[in-house]
């Protein structure tokens, strides 16, 4: 009989989480390390093993009694294999095989999804969308992503980079170039990371704005001055708003799913940017079926709540097959 113990771990570009769950998937302890940027695949799945062990022995519990450990990041990353093609917020960690490289040194199961998908799973297993039978969330944060739950289960496509919603392309060849390294994406106009980049150049063209002479120009200095009846900031706004409404409204033409959640770092902006978006999408939905937007409950952590979830949703299979 398995003990039930799983570790979820949460790697984001700023800090990485680490979650221990016992058999009740009750939360039991947590750590947590800033990210080391600069790593590469094998500097940072040591720094993993180091913190699953010392997260073990913290809490007496020895591997034996650890059914897996849950990885997610934000990466592209060959579900099946766990081979992680890029990260963008950890440069180095590309082309590498951190599935096996993990499984090699700690004897537990080990599964690894991108953060979007793993938000997702978080959010209709424990979240929000719980009860729900479709759900797609939209990531909304630094950069914009997506995770697609259908029937219940996560859907990765052929290669498990579905969901990349942030990636579709806008406007091509047109505005900033992203990550992706394409220019006019979604993410490119909409993400926390880039809408910035777009007002400070209306700055450079000269359009006047409370924001001139600023050193620092990120989301939240736009919503100041929004907030102070700024022009150029409500016009930025009204950018990501109708980027963002445009992403989602082609995602529900595409996949007929009338369930959206909202979650990142943006949700914070609340009304002025999400209320934006939903009349923006109502004005293009002509069909009268009842669509719904919610945002995402799990807060900071969503991200080892998700990823211990692939483990619990791993071994079930595993004891499904081994019990015929």
């Amino acid at each position: 009989m398995r003990d039930g113990y799983v570790i979820g771990v949460d790697a984001g570009g700023t800090k990485v989480a680490y979650g221990l769950f016992d058999r009740e998937f009750r939360l039991i302890d947590s750590l947590e390390f800033p990210t080391d940027v600069e790593a590469d695949g094998p500097t940072f799945a040591d720094e993993i093993i180091r913190v699953v062990t010392l997260l073990l022995e913290k809490n007496t519990l020895t591997i034996q009694q650890l059914d897996g450990v849950g990885v997610c990041m934000p990466s592209y990353i060959l579900f099946e294999e766990g081979h992680v093609f890029m990260t963008s917020a950890m440069t180095n960690i590309k082309d590498f095989a951190m599935r096996d490289y993990l499984s090699e040194r700690l004897p537990v199961i080990v599964v690894m999804d991108n953060d979007a998908n793993v938000a997702a799973l978080a959010e209709h297993r424990h979240g929000v969308g719980k009860g729900s039978k479709h759900m797609v969330y939209v990531a909304t944060s630094t950069g914009i992503g997506g995770g697609i739950i259908i029937n219940g289960e996560v859907f990765r496509g052929s290669y498990g980079l579905a969901g990349e919603c942030g990636h579709m392309i806008a406007t091509p060849g047109e505005g900033e170039v992203c990550g992706c390294r394409n220019s006019g994406c979604y993410m490119s106009y909409a993400s926390g990371r880039y809408a910035p980049k777009h007002l400070r150049k209306k700055l450079e063209e000269g359009v006047e704005s409370i924001l001139a002479g600023a050193d620092k120009i990120e989301c939240a200095q736009i919503i100041e001055a929004y907030e102070k009846g700024d022009k150029l900031a409500t016009d930025t706004l009204e950018m990501m708003a109708d980027y963002l409404a445009l992403c989602v409204f082609n995602i529900y033409q595409l996949l007929n799913i009338n369930l959206f959640v909202f979650g990142g770092g943006l949700v914070n902006i609340g009304e002025a940017l999400y209320g934006r978006v939903i009349e923006r999408f109502n004005k293009l939905n002509h069909i009268d079926l009842p669509v719904y937007f919610k945002f995402a409950e799990l807060k900071k952590n969503v991200g080892i709540i998700g990823a211990a979830e692939l483990i619990r949703s791993e071994v079930r299979s595993i004891d499904m097959i081994s019990n015929g």
